[in-house]
C-alpha cells in the first residue's frame, strides 16, 4: 500500500485492525497489539500496544515474539491486521486442534496461514533463539515443532487479506 500503516487504512469508514479487533475480541481474554508506528492511534483502540524488539525488520515473527513476551495467558492466537473478515470460531477451532501440540496453524486447501495461529506461550524462548539465529521465515520456524495444520476450507474467504488500496476499495 505505498509504505502507508496497513491496519489503520479505513475499511467502511473504519480502520482495518479495527475489524480484526471485532472478530477476534470475543474469541480470547486478552488482546495485544503488536505496532512499530502510529503507536498513539493504536494505543486509542483501548487494548495494550508493544513494538518490535528485535533489531532489524524480523517480519511478523517479531511481532509474535513481542506479543508472546507480553501474553499474561499460557495459549496465545494471532491474525494480521490486513485480514478483516478473520473466522468468528478461530480460536475455537484451533484449541479443538492443539491438544499435545505445540501450535495449530489454520489452513485452506494446501495452503498454510501460519499468521493466523494458536500457539503455547512458552515458545518465546525458543522464538527467540530462531530469530537472534537470524531465522525469519514463520513456516521454517513452526516446521520444527509439535504442530497441527487446521482445515478451514469451509471459510476459505475469511483468511483474504488486503494488500493494495485497489483491493481495499473493493471491499
Amino acid at each position: 500500500m505505498g509504505g502507508v500503516d496497513k491496519g489503520l487504512q479505513l475499511l467502511r469508514g473504519r480502520p482495518m485492525v479495527a475489524w480484526v479487533l471485532e472478530r477476534l475480541a470475543p474469541q480470547v481474554d486478552e488482546l495485544i497489539i503488536n505496532a512499530n508506528q502510529n503507536l498513539d492511534a493504536y494505543r486509542g483502540l483501548g487494548h495494550a500496544v508493544v513494538s518490535d524488539d528485535i533489531s532489524g525488520f524480523a517480519g511478523p515473527l517479531a511481532g509474535l515474539h513481542a506479543g508472546l513476551k507480553a501474553a499474561k495467558h499460557p495459549l496465545v492466537a494471532t491474525a494480521p491486521c490486513d485480514s478483516p473478515f478473520l473466522p468468528l470460531d478461530l480460536v475455537s477451532r484451533l484449541l479443538s486442534s492443539l491438544k499435545e501440540n505445540q501450535l495449530a496453524v489454520a489452513k485452506t486447501g494446501e495452503q498454510a496461514h501460519p499468521v493466523f495461529c494458536l500457539l503455547r506461550r512458552d515458545l518465546h524462548q525458543d522464538l527467540d533463539a530462531f530469530l537472534r539465529g537470524g531465522g525469519r521465515k514463520i513456516d521454517a520456524w513452526y516446521a520444527k515443532l509439535r504442530h497441527v495444520e487446521v482445515a478451514f476450507d469451509d471459510e476459505a474467504d475469511a483468511f483474504r487479506n488486503i494488500n493494495t488500496r485497489e483491493e481495499l476499495q473493493r471491499e
